[in-house]
């Protein structure tokens, strides 16, 4: 089995060490765009060339499955992504939680990129699925530049910020960018002061890894494994994983299996 995941940056990781956890055989495929990001201020039609470009470089490698794991394209070019490749190679996106979150009927908040925020894509999710919850959405300036570059003073400022303008009693926090997936803990601790004492933190990694799983087993692929190998390609180049990754754990577990793979055959 082999999986492609797909995003402008590191936002990726925690999708990745989630299937990694539930299928260490796993073949992966971290496809990102060094080159070209930040794409939230891109226009529509340049991130679905870039995300494009991208999915691109990993078919090429043969996945069984692609997952978008980003927020901005799967907004922009998911469409596209699936007009191309499907149904050759399932495309699985990326949603913030916002149904179960909102499931109990307590205040969320929602964390997105100023971007997503306040956008119809937003504002849709939270008309179709937030029912009678009342839904705050909170504006992250710069949270996730500062998770792609690993800088603790930046992320701690973004956090205290969008920590500021959550309302207290706050009994779900969803995050709307993958990246902030890296730094949940972080955020939980700037929050849970104020929040209420089963504040529950909603990320989209652990649903969109069973999600592909699932595809893959409906076209009959699910019993094919791999070897756990790690494959990497930056803007459509083989590379490694970022400098940055090894900042959170979800990167260093990555880190880590990949070594161990490489090293495997010295050991036989």
């Amino acid at each position: 089995m082999k999986i492609a995941l797909l995003d402008s940056g590191i936002g990726l990781l925690a999708a990745a060490a989630a299937l990694r956890t539930v299928r260490p055989d796993a073949d992966l495929v971290l496809t990102s765009d060094p080159d070209g990001m930040p794409w939230g201020p891109r226009t529509p039609a340049d991130i679905t060339a870039h995300v494009l470009a991208c999915a691109r470089a990993a078919a090429a490698h043969e996945p069984d499955a692609l997952v978008v794991a980003c927020n901005t394209a799967s907004v922009h070019a998911l469409e596209a992504l699936r007009a191309e490749l499907e149904p050759g190679l399932p495309v699985i996106g990326t949603v913030p939680a916002i149904k179960p979150a909102a499931a109990a009927g307590r205040p969320v908040a929602i964390w997105a990129t100023p971007a997503t925020t306040g956008s119809p894509y937003q504002r849709g999710l939270i008309r179709d699925f937030a029912g009678r919850a009342a839904v705050t959405e909170v504006a992250c300036p710069g949270l996730a530049d500062a998770v792609e570059r690993a800088d603790d003073a930046a992320i701690d400022a973004a956090v205290a910020a969008a920590a500021a303008l959550t309302p207290a009693g706050a009994a779900a926090i969803v995050l709307g960018c993958t990246h902030y997936e890296l730094v949940a803990e972080r955020i939980r601790a700037a929050v849970a002061p104020a929040a209420a004492p089963d504040l529950v933190l909603h990320g989209s990694a652990g649903a969109v890894a069973a999600q592909a799983l699932r595809r893959i087993a409906d076209l009959g692929r699910a019993a094919g494994a791999g070897t756990g190998r790690l494959t990497v390609l930056h803007s459509g180049r083989p590379a490694g994983l970022s400098p940055a990754a090894a900042h959170y754990a979800e990167g260093r577990l990555l880190a880590a299996q990949a070594q161990a793979e490489a090293q495997a055959p010295a050991r036989a």
